[in-house]
């Protein structure tokens, strides 16, 4: 099992869906965890209990990461509260946000869905970096989308995703003095109440019979890679884009 006991992982988005995987699972491999959530306050409450009842010390802090007032107090209150440097920053938070094709999106759509996704990632790693260890880690969540364009109405979010992937590649050009190491990841359709919200059963289940594996992720298995990279077992790897789509499409 990958092992980051007694590490301290902050993980934004962490309360529902793929964060609260990645929350649980870096929980599981020994971390204490540190959350951030904007709306999802039932949820928080659940994911807080579950890292409560792993035996390791949990926050909940809810957080606007658009806003930069409301990510350096989030980071104020880890601090305050979990009273060691962060070891590992999972940027998680982001979303679709609806979809809408160039000619019909607003000037407002189009910046909700780059702060969202984006944004966000730059606010909390800025936030983030004076209290990190030398030698930790940053696992950002991109997505397929960032790679091949994203299906109808997804330009906005596969843009951010895109962009997300070249904020790693220069992250880990700039951090590796302090031996950091900055990679991404770029889950493909996955099982959660989001993707169920955007994203039709009939297109779901099409994407599920072209993939080689022939389903849908399971969002514990992105939990799964992320604590991998977060951990020394990933101590080489630097500036990846990892792809988790169970072949539906490679780089």
């Amino acid at each position: 099992m990958v092992n980051v006991t007694d590490k301290l992982a902050v993980v934004s988005g962490g309360a529902r869906d793929i964060g609260r995987a990645i929350s649980l699972q870096l929980a599981k491999c020994g971390a204490s965890v540190a959350f951030c959530y904007r709306d999802s306050t039932e949820q928080a409450k659940e994911t807080l209990e579950c890292l409560s009842q792993i035996g390791v010390k949990a926050l909940a802090v809810q957080a606007d990461l658009t806003q930069r007032s409301d990510t350096e107090a989030f980071i104020a209150k880890v601090q305050s509260t979990m009273q060691q440097p962060i070891d590992i920053l999972v940027n998680n938070a982001g979303g679709m946000c609806g979809r809408k094709k160039i000619e019909e999106m607003e000037e407002e759509f189009w910046d909700l869905v780059i702060d969202l996704n984006l944004k966000s990632t730059f606010l909390l790693t800025k936030a983030a970096l004076p209290y990190m260890s030398d030698g930790g880690a940053i696992v950002n969540v991109s997505s397929q989308a960032g790679r091949d364009g994203g299906g109808p109405g997804a330009v906005a979010y596969a843009t951010a995703k895109g962009a997300i992937m070249s904020f790693t590649r220069g992250l880990a050009k700039e951090l590796g003095p302090r031996s950091i190491r900055v990679n991404a990841i770029c889950p493909g359709m996955t099982k959660t109440k989001l993707q169920d919200t955007f994203t039709k059963q009939e297109v779901r289940e099409r994407v599920a019979a072209m993939t080689p594996l022939g389903r849908q992720a399971d969002a514990s298995e992105i939990g799964t890679l992320v604590a991998y990279l977060a951990s020394s077992g990933a101590s080489y790897v630097n500036g990846a884009s990892v792809d988790i789509n169970g072949g539906f499409c490679f780089s």
